[in-house]
């Protein structure tokens, strides 16, 4: 054989990158030439045929031997084929016969003439009938580990010169196997990063089914299971809760999903206005209404005609600006500062507050008569603190958008930082989460990991290097394991009834448990629970 003629087939196998079309354009390569008859290629691999072996009784490993993955050839019977890698040596014991021990001394073996080495030939009848009359093989070694063994079996003498060409080549069928496997493991895991991406994007899909509100936690799932009724309507919504727990995405997903999305959302801040400009702000002005009025103005009821006005802090309106307020709620009528000509506009009230309202009208603070007409269905909005299932998806959420706002590449996040978060009470929530992870993010520059460590708020850093105080426990009690199966079978069996056999979705047995779908789905496999 010529160097040129390996080197042909070797650019040939380097440009296959599946490892079965490697190791068939590396034994079909050889086969080719010029009476070399036949081709074949092992690959070290567990032992699994251990029981029916034929060098069962010679083999001193079970562990590994090599396995027959490639073979071709030209056999002088035209209807047999040497192709087949299920015959009597498709299997070979690591340091057994000529081909084992090419793969534990990692030396190359050549045998010039068959005839005066008969102690290595095992079937001579086979060599006598297809003329075989020298034998050369060569360990596949890549960074010095052996993969395997090459070997050729040609129907004439083999030359020391075409031997050492041989292990040249070997060298190349080695790093060929070494790089389509690289490419497959590539491709196992694109595939795999593909299903968890799919995956995730229904999660997502799932978790953002009410516009940027971002959770599948149950008392989230509560608000869900308000918000859908209430937004195909015109009612006035009173949403409750503390200060940063998102209140406005809850007045958003109420104006998006309701009749009036086509429509402005207006949004106002009652805390930020000052006293004397209110009806200014909200009913507008002519020009020369007051000092400053230099043109006219619209208020924010006449830019929300049609569509929704959003009352934020709507608690924190003086007492006697509150009757303003009712006047247009109740007939739908104003009339702008230094103007006698009353309007008429057409707005969907929704309102948010921290304040304790029905306290506020308690102590005189707010009107009762406007506090029924904003609470027509009122929404209150867990803390964070109430929903840390939701910390994970949230902490991504805000990582990806403070990546992207800042231009960084998006950082990841461990078990450990997860916990971090959860043990913190989070009393700014959700606001405040979000202002930790863009901190973190800027303060991991050049990191690929989040540096939550000097984002928390020392509060949380004191609590998470101070260990609680040990108490006596109490005295344990258990169940047997079988119980515990049997209670956890009749849990899960019980959501699905009441998800009517659902498991994705706001509605689905594995939100209302708390868990992922894919968990679920498992946790039922393992339990003999069928899909429904």
């Amino acid at each position: 054989m010529l160097p040129e003629e390996l080197q042909s087939i070797a650019l040939a196998v380097a440009q296959v990158r599946a490892v079965d079309e490697v190791l068939d354009a590396v034994v079909r390569g050889l086969a080719a030439q010029p009476e070399w008859a036949l081709a074949r290629l092992w690959l070290a691999r567990p032992g699994d045929l251990c029981a029916s072996c034929p060098m069962r009784a010679e083999c001193p490993n079970t562990s590994r031997c090599l396995h027959l993955v490639a073979s071709a050839g030209t056999p002088r019977q035209a209807r047999k084929q040497w192709t087949r890698l299920d015959g009597r040596f498709r299997r070979f014991p690591l340091g057994v016969r000529k081909v084992g021990r090419i793969a534990t001394t990692g030396q190359g073996v050549l045998l010039q003439r068959l005839d005066g080495d008969s102690g290595w030939i095992v079937d001579k009848a086979w060599a006598e009938r297809e003329g075989i009359r020298a034998f050369a093989g060569q360990p596949l070694v890549f960074r010095g580990e052996v993969l395997g063994v090459l070997a050729v079996f040609s129907r004439r003498e083999l030359s020391a010169r075409e031997f050492s060409w041989l292990r040249t080549f070997a060298d190349h069928a080695a790093v060929a196997i070494t790089n389509a496997r690289a490419f497959e493991e590539l491709a196992r895991l694109r595939e795999r990063l593909e299903q968890e991406r799919d995956y995730l994007r229904e999660e997502v899909r799932d978790a953002l089914s009410f516009g940027d509100i971002v959770g599948r936690s149950a008392p989230l799932q509560r608000v869900f299971q308000q918000l859908e009724p209430v937004a195909a309507t015109n009612a006035s919504v009173l949403i409750l809760g503390e200060s940063g727990v998102g209140k406005e995405l809850v007045a958003r997903a109420l104006h998006e999903r309701g009749p009036r999305r086509g429509r402005p959302l207006i949004r106002v801040n009652c805390a930020s206005i000052p006293r004397e400009l209110f009806e200014s702000e909200f009913f507008g002005h002519v020009k020369g209404a007051f000092t400053g009025a230099l043109k006219d103005r619209a208020g924010r009821f006449q830019l929300a005609d049609g569509g929704t006005l959003f009352l934020d802090e709507v608690g924190e309106i003086p007492l006697e600006l509150q009757g303003k307020l009712l006047r247009v709620l109740q007939e739908g009528t104003f009339e702008r500062v230094g103007e006698d000509v009353t309007r008429r506009v057409d707005v969907r009230v929704i309102a948010a507050t921290n304040r304790d309202l029905p306290s506020e009208v308690q102590e005189g603070r707010f009107r009762r008569d406007l506090y029924y007409r904003l609470s027509v269905f009122p929404i209150e909005v867990p803390p964070l603190r109430e929903r840390k299932e939701d910390l994970p998806l949230l902490a991504a959420h805000f990582v990806r958008q403070a990546c992207a706002r800042l231009g960084r590449p998006t950082l990841t996040m461990g078990a450990e930082q997860l916990e971090n978060l959860q043990r913190y009470d989070w009393p700014g929530n959700v606001r405040e989460l979000e202002n930790v992870i863009e901190r973190a993010v800027i303060l991991s520059n050049g990191a690929e990991r989040l540096r939550l460590d000097l984002a928390l708020p020392e509060t949380a850093r004191r609590s998470r290097a101070t260990p609680p105080r040990p108490t006596t426990p109490p005295a344990p009690t258990f169940v047997t394991d079988a119980e515990l199966r049997r209670r956890e079978k009749e849990n899960l069996q019980a959501a699905l009834d009441a998800a009517r056999g659902r498991i994705y979705g706001p509605e689905g047995a594995a939100a209302r448990l708390g868990l992922k779908p894919t968990t679920l789905a498992s946790r039922m496999k393992a339990l003999g629970i069928p899909k429904p």
